[in-house]
């Protein structure tokens, strides 16, 4: 059924047979009239009178209004709906072109191309142009998604020129300090100054203010740094941070205690914010009080060339600083332990799910904010530092978002089973790349901690990995639990090599990774801190029997242990003890 036949009123069909050019007596026969009837509606609605352009106008009409009214459109009618709706819509800018013209216009009027040719150039919209009622939705939006540990920091930060904040893992830091820059920017013009250890902690503000723009107003902010129309520029560093002296601002500088040199960064920081309207914001979670940073925090560095009537003593017990304080060193002070962030409204958290994924020192450094005393540790926090490095500055052979990351150069996986696959522990996996050159580094490419995974879930995901690496030794624990695993793994990968677990071989795997990290050849992505947590859980003990020295990292039934640090071990061995090749090979082959 087209238009000439779907139309309901006769005089209209009538009326578009004509035009497409049938004779009265033929269209009197198609629609069931009388001959003389068609005559004298042409004659009184002056079907001769129209012009070409409104006879197709009103055929271009009947036809969309025909496909409007369809009850099952296919992709052709909305398709031919948009083609007839700019039909009509250009034939509707025409006719007033013309109009214009027949009433005193000039040729511009018709063709408004020669306009253009005389117009002014038109100037270039405003990059991250925020109007004053799109700056208002932000301002809400930004107000609305705080907990009650954020309006703390948003209050200590109108009062106090420095922030120092203690805080659990995963509590929204990062997320709530790239808004509350962003608003800040927006409202008084400053300058916003974001320091991290590495380049793609640095951008994780810049990619939070860009969702949350994007999500509330619809705007794409652009550009490195990001500039706002009243002047305030966001500036993103990471390990160049040293050549950047000249910038000045508010100041914001993330995961404080896992820096090194920070008392390097902290006189570049400074710097950067001396004027009296800039601010000072460092947070962070708690690493180890051999830290360099851990005096700026007690105190100490206040204390330091100052005569003792000058000296200050900080509290910074958590029932001291639960709620925020300002001490003596004109630091704004705060510790916010996951129990507290729950508390205050943090829903994405479960306290019990936390407790049973992290052994006791794990979960009381990461997630309540206690320091580590690392000085009984194996791997102290100063060898672990070197192995932090800024991934996207330092590997440019690596691709992370990448179908293939390191195309097909060879890596390999370690693995380490959870405790149970019941209970709250963790599985750990890592792909390794291997030196490139003989003593060379190796690098961490990617870290994974699986709970609640049965075994084919785990195996599958390791399966995966050897699709989008090209995967040359998978080493595994295989005591216990690890053997369901193992079976599975070798089923797509048969030379994967299973490690059944005894005193010599933990003290062979432990001496193997010193020897790696003493000398600075194993790096793994600045912002893992989970890594080097779980290394520093790592402490030398006896056997049951105590007649023999060994590691443990405290695994339990109902706690996780150092799963990331023994899946690196687990690679690692691929690489015998140097000056030992053919008799490592032979001390691997008893225990496999």
């Amino acid at each position: 059924m087209d238009a000439l036949t779907y139309n309901p009123d006769p005089r209209r069909r009538a009326q578009l047979l004509y035009w497409q050019g049938l004779r009265v007596a033929r269209i009197a026969e198609l629609i069931g009239e009388k001959p003389v009837t068609i005559h004298s509606w042409k004659r009184r609605d002056q079907w001769d009178q129209a012009t070409p352009a409104d006879r197709v106008d009103a055929t271009f009409e009947a036809r969309l209004i025909e496909l409007t009214l369809k009850p099952a459109k296919e992709g052709r009618d909305f398709k031919e709906i948009d083609l007839l709706n700019r039909q009509l819509q250009r034939s509707e800018e025409r006719k007033a072109r013309v109009g214009r013209y027949q009433n005193g216009g000039t040729e511009a009027d018709l063709n408004p191309k020669v306009a253009n040719r005389n117009a002014k150039p038109k100037k270039a919209p405003t990059r991250n142009a925020i109007t004053e009622a799109e700056q208002e939705a932000l301002v809400e939006a930004f107000k609305a998604s705080q907990f009650e540990y954020n309006k703390h920091w948003y209050r200590a930060g109108l009062k106090h020129r420095i922030r120092t904040i203690l805080k659990s893992r995963q509590i929204g830091a990062t997320f709530y300090f790239a808004r509350e820059a962003l608003i800040d920017a927006l409202l008084t013009g400053r300058n916003q100054i974001f320091i991290s250890a590495s380049k793609s902690q640095a951008y994780q503000f810049r990619l939070y203010m860009q969702d949350f723009v994007r999500e509330t107003i619809g705007i794409e902010l652009k550009g490195d740094p990001i500039q706002l129309p009243n002047g305030a520029k966001l500036y993103f560093l990471g390990t160049n941070f040293r050549s950047t002296q000249s910038y000045s601002g508010n100041v914001y500088i993330d995961e404080i205690f896992w820096i090194p040199r920070f008392a390097q960064l902290r006189n570049v920081a400074s710097g950067m914010a001396s004027h009296e309207r800039f601010r000072q914001t460092y947070f962070s979670t708690p690493s180890a009080i051999s830290h360099e940073a851990y005096p700026f925090w007690s105190g100490e560095l206040f204390n330091e060339g100052r005569p003792k009537d000058e000296h200050i003593t900080v509290d910074t017990s958590h029932a001291a600083l639960q709620r925020g304080a300002l001490c003596g060193d004109a630091q704004w002070r705060q510790i916010v332990t996951v129990k507290d962030a729950i508390a205050a409204g943090c829903s994405f958290l479960n306290m019990d799910t936390l407790e049973r994924e992290r052994n006791p020192l794990e979960f009381r450094q990461l997630y309540m904010c206690e320091f580590a005393d690392d000085a009984t540790s194996v791997f102290p926090l100063s060898m672990l530092q070197p192995c932090m490095v800024d991934s996207w500055a330092e590997w440019a052979d690596v691709k992370q978002l990448a179908l293939r990351p390191y195309a097909y150069e060879p890596v390999w996986i370690g693995y380490d089973p959870a405790g149970s696959n019941t209970g709250g522990d963790s599985a750990g996996c890592v792909v390794l790349a291997p030196p490139k050159v003989p003593g060379g580094p190796f690098r961490v490419l990617e870290r994974h901690q699986w709970k609640g995974l049965d075994f084919a879930a785990q195996a599958e995901a390791i399966r995966l990995m050897t699709q989008r690496y090209n995967v040359q030794y998978i080493g595994m624990d295989i005591t216990g639990i690890g053997a369901g695993v193992y079976q599975l793994v070798k089923q797509f990968y048969p030379g994967v090599r299973g490690f059944n677990y005894s005193a010599d071989l933990k003290n062979y795997m432990v001496l193997k990774a010193y020897d790696v990290i003493s000398k600075r050849r194993l790096q793994w992505e600045h912002g893992w801190t989970e890594i080097p947590a779980a290394f520093m859980a790592i402490k030398k003990t006896m056997t049951d029997s105590g007649r023999q020295a060994t590691y443990k990292a405290g695994r339990s039934k109902t706690t996780s242990h150092a799963d990331l640090a023994w899946s690196i071990m687990h690679a690692l061995c691929h690489e015998p003890l140097e000056g030992e090749s053919a008799h490592s090979q032979s001390f691997m082959e008893i225990f496999e």
